[in-house]
């Protein structure tokens, strides 16, 4: 599922920024931003949010804003003079002047510049542990919400199929006389009506029709339906199981339909189908 989380924490020198977004995944496959103040605490902040996150293409990025003076580049006096020097004898050498506009040059030269870096203090990684935890909790209710909404389609379209199901009734005791219709005048064409023996031919026609009833179907695939909205009111994570039964529903609709010998009962067949494939790609977002 997606989802953002994001939470602030400040210290005297810094203002520290914590961000945390998901997206859909099978696994947990955890990305981060990490400035170098923070790259020691990787393998904490990874086993904190597998904890937290079960699973999702995590993305956490730490980033900060310097309030003081902390971190500015210190300019190395000794060896700025030690290239002046060398470059001041050089052009000596070379019996050319050496103007004050060298010293830009020299800034740019290796070493020139040095930064002192400093420990992360167990103050500051405490409460920036403390905001990784809060961006997880936002970023969780944001996934929340989603689940709701992704919730309230499955049912709806649950709905739907159950809807088009009931929508078949009608058109079952029209196909049995279509079907009787069809046989016997098949039979009137190819020996004539005097040579038809007439119980008989209502026993071959049961035998015939079995084999279009669709009564287990329907019954196997309400079944199917109210299992998935059980197993939906259950605790995470029952993603797997939903995909089962989304499996199962796509069976007995596709026996339906094998079995259906009529054009309105297949159409209604195809409607399920699409329902039932909008409910698989929701299903692939749930724990």
């Amino acid at each position: 599922m997606t989802g953002y989380g994001k939470a602030i924490a400040e210290t005297a020198q810094k203002k520290i920024s914590i961000e945390v977004k998901s997206l859909n995944s099978k696994q947990l496959d955890l990305f981060t931003k990490l400035p170098w103040l923070y790259k020691e605490k990787e393998p904490e902040i990874r086993n904190l949010i597998s904890q937290k996150l079960d699973r999702g293409k995590i993305e956490i990025s730490i980033y900060f804003d310097i309030i003081e003076d902390e971190g500015v580049p210190i300019i190395n006096r000794a060896i700025v003079r030690n290239y002046f020097n060398q470059l001041k004898e050089l052009a000596g050498e070379l019996e050319i002047n050496v103007s004050d506009q060298i010293l830009p040059v020299i800034m740019k030269l290796p070493d020139a510049l040095k930064t002192d870096r400093p420990e992360l203090p167990d103050s500051e990684w405490d409460l920036v542990k403390e905001q990784i935890i809060e961006s997880v909790r936002i970023l969780d209710l944001y996934r929340s919400e989603e689940g709701k909404s992704i919730e309230s389609d499955i049912r709806k379209r649950l709905g739907n199929i159950l809807s088009f199901l009931s929508d078949i009734e009608p058109y079952e005791s029209a196909r049995i006389t279509k079907v009787r219709e069809k046989l016997l005048s098949i039979l009137e064409e190819h020996t004539g009506t005097e040579n038809i023996d007439k119980n008989r031919f209502e026993q071959e026609l049961i035998f015939y029709l079995e084999k279009f009833d669709i009564n287990e179907e329907k019954v196997r695939l309400r079944k199917h339906c109210e299992y998935f909205l059980e197993t939906m009111e259950t605790d995470a994570p029952n993603g797997k199981i939903l995909s089962f039964i989304t499996q199962e529903i796509g069976r007995e609709i596709n026996t339906i339909g094998s079995k259906a010998n009529d054009a309105s009962i297949q159409k209604l067949v195809v409607m399920m189908k699409d329902e039932l494939e909008k409910i698989k790609e929701q299903t692939m977002n749930i724990l």
